[in-house]
């Protein structure tokens, strides 16, 4: 028998089939997700920790003499193990180097990167990868010794700049020189050490990288107060975690937990006071903490992930001034990361 426009029907019903089952996430595409999604919080419950990679750098991530790291990034990663185990404990931190940490996540290794990465489209589509929400804004720039001569960037032309393998640090220098007329010789070094000691050592004129990774650069070296780093910003870094694609679920348990610690800043909550709004009347507020159902009960994680958050790692601004703020060895203001409300980039979604 045949239907309209000359087609079986059984050849019709197939078709119809199969558009059923695209239009609600069936079949085996792994681009729709549908194969995998949920798998990687199934992994890591069945596991009992998160894996989670970061590198190396004073205020983002160190290890104590016990072995206990520490650091901005660090208290991201113990914020998911909040969320999923209620216990910051939950967690192996796997170090990587710029270079190594792409194939790391991709061969499953761990379950997600905090580790300074930043946002662009190309590791987007190349190495088909989803991130979670911006949790740092920074951008590139320069560290010199203090008896350079340049006070900024379009000063270095000719300049020796070290730079660190596997980031897009080069090709920002060279759209940069491009669009200032100048010329640098970049020196590819394969980890940050290598490039410290060729500061040191005279090989470089310059360091270039990311403003707060240089604040950590200049930690390592033997006299920090002889080196500076200069005011110019010549790219956007939108500092987010990354985690593979195809899983839907795990993606967005990351981009909620992260978003966590910025609206209870907004909300004015931090880790000495959370647990005095619990009998808050405001709504949104007992939405945000899971004394009212409905909202933060989703993912199957516990009503009160968020409450939990705040009371075992903190506020956006916790985490960030003990780790990276005035007080602390790096001595970065917030600047772009300040709340929304305060004349930052910091926003979250309502959680609603």
């Amino acid at each position: 028998m045949t239907g309209l426009y000359g087609r079986s029907v059984l050849a019709n019903c197939v078709i119809s089939c199969i558009v059923a089952m695209v239009a609600c996430g069936g079949g085996s595409g792994a681009r729709n997700g549908s194969s995998t999604d949920g798998a990687t919080l199934r992994s890591v419950r069945a596991r009992g920790t998160l894996k989670c990679g970061i590198t190396q750098g004073a205020g983002f991530a160190t290890p104590s003499d016990s072995g206990q790291w520490r650091g901005f990034d660090v208290d991201f990663c113990r914020a998911i193990a909040v969320a999923l185990f209620n216990d910051p404990k939950k967690v192996e931190f796997i170090p990587y180097t710029q270079q190594q940490r792409f194939s790391g996540l991709q061969s499953g290794e761990v379950d997600v990167l905090v580790n300074g990465t930043s946002l662009t489209i190309s590791r987007v589509t190349q190495h088909n990868f989803h991130f979670g929400p911006i949790y740092f804004y920074d951008g590139q720039s320069f560290m010199v010794p203090k008896t350079s001569k340049a006070t900024k960037a379009a000063m270095l032309d000719g300049a020796t700049i070290c730079v660190q393998q596997g980031t897009t640090t080069e090709l920002n220098l060279t759209d940069f020189a491009r669009r200032n007329n100048i010329k640098f010789k970049p020196v590819v070094m394969e980890d940050l050490r290598a490039a410290v000691s060729a500061l040191a050592g005279g090989r470089c004129d310059a360091i270039s990288q990311d403003g707060a990774g240089l604040a950590t650069t200049r930690t390592m070296l033997r006299d920090p107060g002889n080196y500076v780093i200069l005011p110019d910003r010549i790219s956007k870094e939108p500092i987010a975690a990354v985690v593979r694609s195809g899983d839907g679920q795990w993606l967005e348990v990351v981009n909620w937990v992260f978003r966590a610690p910025v609206q209870a800043e907004e909300f004015g909550i931090d880790q000495k006071n959370v647990a005095q709004f619990l009998t808050s009347s405001d709504p949104s507020i007992r939405r945000f903490l899971g004394v009212d159902a409905g909202v933060t009960d989703g993912f199957g994680l516990d009503q009160k992930w968020t409450y939990n958050i705040i009371a075992k790692v903190g506020n956006y601004a916790d985490i960030y001034e003990r780790n990276l703020g005035v007080k602390t060895p790096l001595g970065l203001e917030r600047g772009l990361n300040k709340l929304w409300t305060k004349g930052g980039l910091l926003y979250s979604p309502p959680f609603r």
